[in-house]
């Protein structure tokens, strides 16, 4: 019987449980991308806390874009110092880290006025209303680039990893989307071509850091609304980065704040995790040890990700790892323990 506590490996990863902390927004970098000890305090604190795997708050990978304020940036080779500080004070603490990668777009909510927005085409955000400049090939290779050079500062940081923001309404994703992608060339109609950049941005990764370090991507199962992408986009586009070499899938989805119980993308998550040999790792609504458990053990979902309990609690792994019973506290009102409380998921 497999157990959350398991010593395990994902690629050149050896983790000391399948726990890990899922990509999040801080608002505490500062301005031009840097972090200080704010920053690196969050980061000590979850390491000291249990988790065995770190994916950092987003990182913008060009300097003219960037989809929030405060928000970690990768974009220039002047940033990779200060990384490879956060990078060897989580080693110390025994705990891994990998950084999260991110083109914005349209989904963008911070300084739209004074910069160009680019998208898979100019149709409003769904959410935000920003009409974005509907990409040329040339931009297209520019952000595949930037994605490329962002992924070898990481690596050269020390970080064990990188994983591709590919979720969320963010412009990846946005390729996914029908809603957003009214492209009739290559990049647009068929799933083939939705996901053609996605398959591009990975190749360039690859390429840039080599086949001996770690790769993944955060993708939505669906966008949970009509006219989004599905289930099926999901399942072709993560098929095919298997066939690549992806190194890890982390399984999301959109319309996640509406979403009630445990665990809510697991279906979902079953299905990629069925169809890919590559380690996949479910977020979204994971709360107690019984429910990820049972998960492990009757599905191929091997890790568990996470990142508001971990903002209310740090210590959570090791409080999971004393009392394998106990549930965490609420994030908003910080009493309640009953998962089924909607509160617990805003």
């Amino acid at each position: 019987m497999k157990t959350l506590f398991d010593k395990t490996s994902m690629k050149n990863i050896d983790l000391k449980n399948r726990f890990i902390r899922s990509a999040t927004w801080e608002n505490r970098a500062l301005e031009n991308g840097s972090i200080d000890e704010n920053i690196i305090d969050i980061y000590c604190d979850l390491a000291d806390g249990g988790v065995g795997l770190i994916i950092t708050s987003y990182a913008y990978i060009t300097n003219e874009e960037k989809p929030n304020p405060r928000m970690l940036g990768i974009y220039d080779d002047s940033l990779i110092e200060v990384y490879t500080e956060l990078v060897d004070t989580v080693h110390k603490k025994g705990s891994k880290i990998m950084m999260q990668i991110v083109y914005g777009g349209s989904s963008a909510s911070y300084n739209t006025e004074s910069r160009t927005i680019l998208g898979p085409s100019s149709v409003p955000n769904i959410n935000k209303g920003t009409v974005p400049k509907e990409m040329s090939k040339d931009d297209i290779k520019h952000i595949v680039d930037s994605f490329s050079k962002a992924a070898l500062r990481c690596k050269i940081a020390g970080f064990d990893g990188v994983q591709i923001h590919g979720a969320h309404g963010y412009l990846l994703s946005q390729f996914l989307d029908p809603h957003h992608n009214k492209r009739t060339d290559e990049y647009g109609g068929s799933i083939e071509n939705r996901s053609r950049i996605i398959l591009e941005v990975y190749r360039a990764v690859r390429n840039s850091v080599s086949d001996d370090y770690h790769v993944g991507i955060k993708i939505n199962s669906s966008d949970n609304r009509d006219g989004g992408a599905t289930i099926n986009d999901c399942l072709y586009t993560t098929k095919e980065l298997d066939k690549l070499g992806i190194d890890s899938i982390e399984v999301s989805g959109g319309g996640f704040y509406n979403l009630k119980g445990e665990s809510y993308f697991k279906d979902d998550a079953s299905k990629v995790a069925a169809s890919v040999n590559c380690p996949v790792i479910l977020v979204g609504g994971n709360r107690t040890v019984d429910n990820m458990n049972n998960i492990l053990n009757n599905t191929n979902i091997e890790y568990f990700s996470m990142a508001r309990p971990l903002i209310r609690e740090p210590e959570l792994i090791n409080l999971y790892k004393e009392d394998n019973s106990y549930k965490p506290k609420c994030i908003n009102c910080g009493n309640c323990m009953n998962v089924e409380k909607t509160c617990i998921f805003n």
